[in-house]
């Protein structure tokens, strides 16, 4: 692959300022597939210099142009779509089948959708005798996950863009290969120099470089929740606006009159999609106290059906976790789940049989388990269900509000009606309703500790815009009455 000793700044490849490698691991082999270079402070400064000299134009730029330049970035974004699975399968684990159904065209979903909402989104309007317009706010430091690693670059590079705002994408050292090939895309699509620049890097250097960074207007990161809060204390020096996508611990209400076996069986091969490395996943799942066992059977049932393995197999539903770190957490919580007391109905610490090579892991789920139990509270990022039992849908509304966390949630009922009922009680961001998958046209966030601000299509756009409003810009003779007196 080329570029990954280079970073992308002002149009240019160009090398680091520092002599820092990171070696790449492939998680379903453990072995090397490339090694990256790492920037420095310097290394930021510059890119957020070539950033800050492209705003002057950039943000100046007509709707059209920038639709324009989107459009570039889609075709040259679907020329490389089999390249961007094949590296992203490669270098965080995830299936093949996976890659080429959801984490590549992912990124191109929002890449779509963030031209659909430039198309109609209104800049500007007059109320009373001023115009209020919505202008970019600058140049923004955007850092990226691992997990869904350029479905997360493309929710923030298409909204900015449309908006017309420069930036400095700082990847996941984990999985920045997907990076460097968006690079090359937004350098074939022609993009202006300066407006999107690439360093990569690990957090405590670059990611608190870009936080920290005077020149950098805003912030918009998506991590966990721990990583999430540094970068606010770094941003608050500067005061610039920080947007975050941070971690979850949803609940999947299953209400009695669901169909336990269709609901169950559904939610537990979600719930393991990815490897269970999605902030959203439905983790916690909230079945009636009465019927706890038969639950727990659906769920096994359905979990020993996921095939675990090498990502280039057509077969598998679930590869590796993306590192050894991860999967040294996850079989630690594993066995905490055990040792708390809760039910082991399948799965458990250990790589799968036949597997003795790769960040491997059981699909696991444990029934019987409460609401203080470590497995109900902390986000395991892997495929690790946890039943709890409800008396009542009260009981159950309480449960899933009861954690820190606030991203999504899921409720299950055979009656639509009652599933939005209990829908409009949930303290999250995202209420998926009987399977209901995400939708790139509503907004994407949490409450809590999940995090603030929201992506996809206009919502995003919107983060990335600043409010003035033009006073008198209306004659006063002109206005409407209500608008003539101010007390």
């Amino acid at each position: 692959m080329r570029n990954t000793d280079k970073f992308y700044i002002n149009g240019e490849w160009v090398a680091p300022l520092t002599k820092e490698t990171c070696e790449v691991i492939n998680p379903a082999t453990e072995e090397p597939i490339a090694s990256i270079a790492l920037g420095g402070k310097q290394d930021v400064d510059a890119a957020v210099s070539a950033a800050k000299t492209a705003f002057t134009t950039f943000s100046q730029t007509s709707v059209e142009e920038r639709l324009d330049l989107l459009g570039r970035i889609i075709d040259a974004y679907k020329a490389k779509m089999d390249e961007i699975a094949k590296t992203v399968s490669m270098e965080m684990g995830a299936p093949m089948g996976l890659a080429n159904a959801a984490q590549a065209p992912a990124g191109l979903g929002h890449l779509i959708y963030a031209q659909k909402a430039l198309e109609s989104f209104e800049f500007m309007e007059d109320v009373g005798t001023s115009r209020v317009i919505r202008e970019p706010i600058g140049v923004c430091g955007l850092i990226t996950p691992w997990n869904w690693p350029v479905n997360q670059i493309t929710a923030k590079v298409g909204p900015a863009l449309a908006a017309g705002c420069t930036m400095v994408l700082k990847p996941s050292e984990i999985a920045p290969l997907n990076a460097i090939l968006f690079a090359e895309v937004m350098e074939e699509a022609g993009t202006p120099p300066g407006v999107f620049n690439l360093v990569n890097g690990d957090g405590p250097t670059v990611g608190v470089a870009l936080s920290s960074h005077p020149d950098i207007d805003m912030m918009s990161f998506t991590g966990s929740t721990r990583a999430g809060i540094s970068v606010a204390q770094e941003s608050a020096v500067t005061v610039k606006r920080v947007t975050q996508e941070l971690g979850g611990k949803s609940a999947n209400i299953i209400l009695e009159d669901a169909d336990f076996e269709k609901a169950i069986a559904r939610d537990t091969f979600g719930m393991c999609m990815n490897t269970g490395q999605s902030c959203n996943a439905p983790t916690r799942m909230l079945v009636p106290a009465s019927r706890m066992a038969e639950a727990a059977e659906i769920a096994r049932a359905a979990a020993e059906q996921i095939a675990v393995g090498d990502p280039n197999d057509e077969d598998t539903k679930v590869g590796p976790l993306v590192s050894e770190t991860q999967f040294n957490k996850v079989q630690a919580l594993i066995q905490k789940g055990i040792d708390e007391g809760a039910t082991l109905e399948t799965g458990g610490v250990g790589r799968p049989d036949g597997l003795d090579k790769g960040y491997f892991v059981k699909p696991t789920v444990f029934s019987n388990v409460s609401n203080d139990m470590t497995i109900a509270r902390e986000e395991i990022f892997g495929p690790v269900l946890s039943l709890i039992p409800y008396e009542d849908e009260d009981h159950a509304v309480e449960i899933a509000n009861d954690t820190v966390y606030g991203l999504s949630a899921y409720v299950s009922s055979g009656d639509i009606d009652h599933a939005r009922a209990i829908g409009a009680r949930l303290r999250a961001g995202n209420v998926h309703l009987n399977g209901a998958p995400l939708d790139i046209n509503s907004p994407f966030g949490g409450y809590k500790q999940s995090g603030n601000g929201r992506e996809f299509s206009e919502w995003g756009l919107e983060e990335f815009l600043e409010k003035k409003a033009v006073l008198g810009f209306v004659p006063v003779e002109a206005a409407p009455a209500e608008s003539k007196t101010l007390f």
